[in-house]
């Protein structure tokens, strides 16, 4: 029967694919905000365009539909804290993908200090350790609220809410003997040993296979 929900894509394929310029700073944006893939930077792309056609269409209106229309969509802008409660139209068409970037949870999670990188920011999300109140935020693209930056921490069932310091803490791996004073050493002669060994037990294991299919 198929899905009744009528899913379709959230983004729009650029009309030139190999635009150098584009290309570039795509790339960047990448880098520096740790999205998965370029489908992250079209889906907010697509955001942005909404939003200025909705600014556009404004403009064609009767005053009084106009007005009207114009401060629901500045409220729920200034909401996500994109533009100012004062803003006007031009505020909105002046808007950037990187506005919209920075009000990630991911990006808000890496400023407020609770991940080492913005790399680890995403794996956090994605592993539940991060709530919003009491709610637990598992995608790293949500758009955070004005009125939810203050609420973002570590989960109530994370391990890092009680032990923040264990995220960064640097994990390092050493060899150690029985003793602390003394260190083992493996040369190329043990080395050698261990092979010989391990060879002569395989093929008297062989040899005894064989034998007894003989038999």
């Amino acid at each position: 029967m198929g899905d009744p929900r009528r899913l379709k894509k959230k983004y729009k394929r650029p009309n030139r694919p190999w635009e150098r310029n584009r290309l570039e700073t795509e790339l960047v944006l990448l880098g520096e905000y740790g999205l998965r893939n370029k489908r992250e930077i079209w889906r907010h792309a697509q955001q942005l365009r909404r939003f200025r056609e909705i600014t556009r269409e404004l403009r064609t209106m009767p005053e009084n539909i106009k007005e009207k229309r114009f401060n629901e969509l500045r409220a729920r802008l200034n909401r996500l804290g994109l533009i100012n409660p004062d803003a006007t139209t031009d505020d909105i068409l002046s808007l950037s993908i990187r506005n919209i970037l920075d009000r990630r949870l991911q990006t808000i999670v890496y400023k407020k200090g609770l991940a080492k990188t913005i790399y680890q920011a995403r794996q956090l999300i994605t592993h539940k350790h991060i709530s919003i109140g009491e709610k637990v935020i598992s995608a790293p693209s949500y758009l955070v609220l004005k009125d939810e930056e203050q609420l973002i921490n570590y989960s109530e069932f994370s391990c890092f809410r009680e032990h923040p310091e264990k995220i960064f803490q640097t994990q390092k791996q050493t060899i150690k003997s029985t003793t602390d004073e003394e260190q083992t050493e493996i040369t190329d002669e043990d080395l050698e040993e261990k092979v010989t060994k391990k060879t002569k037990i395989r093929t008297s294991h062989k040899e005894s296979k064989k034998d007894e299919s003989e038999e």
